[in-house]
């Protein structure tokens, strides 16, 4: 009896502490928002959560209101659901709320990466340097030599150029402006290594297009992978793929070729000199691949897609980019130069900006997530406080403010003109409950997790479309099918992506 008591206690101190560790005696306490646990320990509700983020968020938020306290996966993360009060999470200080640990933690699971202690200071010094002002100007015009090379390079080549070409809109959109901004970040095949231009430029179209395909491979299990579900033969396929990816954006290979942008060059320069390894900065290359190029392609297929479901936006859009072209005296013509189109251009198009907008108000949700860093009080729009755990997290799910009624009236349909004035100029004032919105719309974060590379991507994004419809005529193959869904597995990781393709055709205009 002497030996079994102490080894019934430890089995009880055991015990009680794995089931603190599940969540399972947690209490909210006077002040908190209201807890939500769930039904499974630890776990909680990540299964619902993960299935389908949006109409999880919608239960949680008729069940409590718009604050509230849900435990997902080992996390107990507090939700603001009210539009006017984003601020709360946006504007604390890094003392109490921070992105980076959040931040650092998923880019170690799902990249293999060990982020160094000022990561993301370098990123941000880097982007304002590279891809904003002047910097995005040469990355513009990088951008435009290359969507020439991937969309036109058989201009007067073909025996017919007024065929009409077959291609499902999603992988058409996502493979052109990925392998373009790829090109333009990560530099061209050398002139001299194959002899002329024409060989380089066809070798770039062809490694690029491979490197899409392997990309695409990782961009589908990606959610899987960020919630750490895959399959055993999947997480296989991942570690595959990594070692694809770190082979073909090694810093040795990337400093081989030409027309490497200053932003990938002074990144490596900036981490080799803080004395990390070469391996390591071989991993944070294709972490900025993902993160630079896994969100515009399929922003440009709903782009497309709901101009050509949208005559008038298509007219609208067309009209405007044919003016601008004018205006700057260019023109398209078959025996012609090609266009060129530069920043200045593309910043005279309010009409597509607002296209633009709109399709990311409708198809871009991101979930803004911080870390507890210290005790502390959120304060909401309506004099409500709460007090929030250190430890736990705080989320910010923005697309409810996309589709609140009341902020953006018929929320569900896309209206190009949505975010313009009647006198043309960009409209910014929208409204809730009498009060003027100043996070009406926030397809790329906030605060300081803001995608510091959005003036780089809504250039992409536009010169695609720009080209698309000055050179190409294109239809829908089939102009009454329904906008496909979009696939829930992807809620919070950015711009949405379509449940299957659309067909449409193409060809040149001349």
């Amino acid at each position: 009896m002497g030996l079994l008591l102490p080894i019934l206690l430890g089995f009880l101190a055991a015990l009680i502490g794995g089931l603190y560790i599940l969540g399972v005696f947690r209490q909210r306490r006077p002040g908190e928002p209201p807890l939500d646990k769930g039904l499974i320990p630890w776990l909680g509700h990540v299964l619902e959560f993960r299935r389908n983020t949006f109409k999880f968020l919608q239960r949680m938020k008729q069940k409590h209101g718009d604050v509230f306290t849900v435990q997902l996966g080992g996390f107990y993360i507090t939700f603001l659901q009210d539009p006017l009060s984003f601020g709360a999470l946006v504007k604390e200080s890094r003392e109490k709320l921070d992105f980076i640990e959040f931040a650092q933690h998923l880019v170690r699971r799902v990249f293999g990466y060990s982020p160094i202690e000022n990561d993301h200071q370098i990123l941000q010094m880097s982007s304002n340097k590279h891809l904003k002002g002047d910097g995005l100007e040469v990355m513009t015009q990088a951008m435009m030599k290359n969507l020439q090379n991937l969309m036109l390079h058989n201009i007067g080549s073909a025996a017919d150029q007024r065929t009409w070409m077959e291609d499902g809109l999603f992988m058409y959109s996502y493979n052109i402006v990925f392998r373009a901004g790829y090109l333009s970040l990560y530099g061209n095949e050398p002139h001299k290594s194959e002899g002329n231009e024409d060989k380089a430029k066809q070798k770039d179209r062809a490694e690029s297009d491979a490197l899409f395909r392997e990309f695409r491979k990782y961009d589908q299990l990606f959610p899987n992978l960020a919630y750490g579900v895959l399959t055993p033969r999947e997480r296989l396929e991942v570690k595959s793929l990594l070692r694809f990816f770190w082979n073909t954006l090694s810093v040795q290979k990337v400093r081989t070729k030409d027309n490497i942008s200053r932003w990938i060059w002074d990144i490596q320069q900036t981490k080799q000199e803080l004395g990390m390894t070469e391996s390591m900065i071989t991993r944070y290359m294709f972490v900025l691949l993902w993160a630079s190029q896994g969100n515009t392609g399929p922003s440009a297929f709903w782009l497309l897609l709901f101009l050509m479901k949208h005559p008038e936006a298509m007219t609208a859009v067309k009209e405007e980019v044919d003016n601008v072209l004018k205006e700057f005296g260019q023109q398209v013509k078959c025996d012609g130069p090609l266009i060129n189109l530069t920043r200045e251009m593309l910043m005279k198009t309010p009409i597509l900006d607002s296209a633009v907008e709109e399709t990311l108000r409708l198809t871009a949700a991101p979930l803004l997530t911080r870390a507890v860093l210290q005790d502390m009080t959120v304060k909401m729009a309506d004099g409500r406080e709460y007090f929030i755990r250190k430890g736990d997290r705080m989320a910010v799910f923005p697309y409810i403010a996309h589709i609140d009624p009341e902020i953006h009236p018929d929320p569900h349909s896309f209206r190009y003109d949505r975010f313009l004035n009647p006198d043309g100029s960009k409209k910014t004032d929208f409204y809730k409950a009498g009060k003027k919105m100043k996070y009406y719309s926030m397809p790329w974060g906030a605060g300081v997790s803001m995608c510091p590379g959005r003036f780089f991507a809504t250039n992409e994004l536009k010169q695609f479309a720009f080209l698309m419809l000055v050179y190409f005529e294109f239809e829908l193959k089939n102009p009454d099918e329904k906008i496909p869904e979009i696939d829930y597995r992807r809620w919070g990781f950015g711009s949405m992506q379509p449940d299957r393709d659309v067909q449409f055709r193409y060809r040149l205009r001349y």
